[in-house]
């Protein structure tokens, strides 16, 4: 069956990041803190995950901050490498 202009998929478009949003102020400096840290343990899991690394046993601080080099991010505490494997661990 021919493929008609209808049928086939959009093009895809380059990858445009968000805009960034000011964080709500007047909140205490412990809630920022936790909020990036979040945000940062995130990403690291996301880069992990697409790494092919799936199990929280595989992701020893070592590799975790080894990633976070390789993808521009500054080294995470160890409090952050233990959040990223507990993203790992509950995403799945």
């Amino acid at each position: 069956m021919p493929t008609t202009a209808s049928t086939q998929p959009p093009p895809i478009e380059p990858y445009a990041p968000l805009r960034k949003k000011a964080l709500p102020a007047g909140r205490p400096r412990e809630w920022y803190v936790t909020h990036n840290r979040r945000l940062k343990a995130m990403r690291l899991a996301i880069a992990l995950l697409d790494a092919g690394l799936h199990v929280p046993q595989q992701a020893p601080d070592r590799t975790i901050r080894s990633t976070a080099s390789r993808i521009g991010i500054h080294p995470p505490s160890a409090v952050t490498c233990h959040m990223v494997r507990a993203f790992m661990r509950y995403g799945r």
